[in-house]
């Protein structure tokens, strides 16, 4: 892998984040997986049903969760040997391929961000963005964005770098921001997105859209657990357990409402009942349905335009997508 962080600077990282490693003793089984997560990832809903059903053991396999700061901090704990999987972008996955690793990707969900705007914003298509202040969760090279921005310039001949005003930052700052007026639109996470639905904001446009817009045929799982073909390799049955585990847990989630009233007290920003109903609805849409060789088929185009938008600082080495970004086991029709 091409991570450059050693273990002991994993270690200080976390540490010095104030976020020890938490490891819990394992439960009895054949192996345990060892997952590393972020405290208030949306991620931990779908753990919990999988440890809470048992879903673990009785696929072979014992869940463990260890706590890091950042998603900075789960990648170098994959490189340090620390976790077995963590969840990551699938563009990620693609990239570090093309740089010769063997890392490897199964879907989790959908769900990407969004443009969010005051309900009574004049702000009605991606051109009336022009000469407006906008807030970017992810940085400039997300690629959400640089998708937004190729849409916006071949529909309405704007370049939203240069003719909007951007300011990137984290997204509790930027949805702040939004809310209090300082800024006109913001680009959000989906659970931030979420959380702002009651409280009047609308959705102008999405990642998905922007996807769907130049290219793609339906929608892409956004984020998947990602781990090497050689830790899966070696651990195939255990591996398969997971991802069978994984989608047990997502057919309880999405059929059944009493198991998110037992989520709920593990749900960030979900006290009121309007935002637990849209994280819930939201994290809902995001269950990937599609068969894997459309989304592959579809990840392959975003690619290239990413590859255009943004260069080799995105796309890295690869000139194409990598062949087993979507892990090899998995059925394609």
């Amino acid at each position: 892998m091409t991570f450059t962080v050693d273990k002991r600077q994993f270690l200080g990282l976390v540490a010095g984040a104030g976020a020890a490693l938490a490891v819990r003793p394992a439960r009895a089984a054949a192996t345990t997986i060892r997952s590393a997560v972020l405290k208030t990832g949306t991620v931990n809903w779908e753990m919990n049903v999988i440890r809470h059903h048992g879903l673990d053991a009785k696929h072979g396999f014992a869940l463990d969760l260890i706590e890091v700061a950042n998603n900075e901090a789960t990648r170098i704990a994959l490189q340090a040997g620390e976790v077995d999987l963590i969840t990551s972008d699938w563009l990620l996955v693609a990239r570090e391929r093309g740089e010769g690793t063997d890392l490897t990707f199964v879907p989790f969900s959908s769900s990407v961000g969004s443009i969010m705007v005051p309900g009574d914003s004049p702000i009605k298509t991606l051109g009336d963005l022009k000469g407006k202040s906008i807030g970017v969760a992810g940085g400039p090279l997300d690629k959400n964005w640089l998708l937004l921005q190729g849409m916006a310039a071949r529909d309405f001949g704007i370049d939203l770098a240069k003719d909007s005003s951007p300011s990137f930052g984290a997204p509790p700052l930027l949805s702040e921001k939004l809310e209090t007026g300082e800024l006109d639109a913001a680009l959000l996470f989906w659970n931030f997105c979420a959380r702002l639905e009651p409280k009047g904001f609308r959705y102008l446009i999405g990642g998905e859209d922007a996807a769907i817009a130049m290219g793609a045929t339906g929608p892409i799982s956004a984020v998947g657990y990602t781990f090497t073909e050689t830790w899966a390799n070696a651990n195939l049955d255990v591996a398969r357990g997971f991802v069978a585990a994984s989608r047990e847990a997502k057919e309880i989630m999405k059929t059944s409402d009493a198991e998110w009233d037992r989520l709920r007290p593990e749900m960030q920003g979900a006290k009121e009942d309007a935002a637990f109903i849209a994280l819930r609805d939201r994290f809902r849409e995001g269950i990937p349905t599609r068969p894997i060789g459309e989304e592959e088929r579809d990840a392959a185009v975003i690619f290239k335009v990413l590859a255009d938008l943004g260069g080799e600082k995105l796309v890295g080495k690869a000139t194409t997508f990598p062949d087993g970004t979507y892990w090899n086991e998995l059925p394609r029709a």
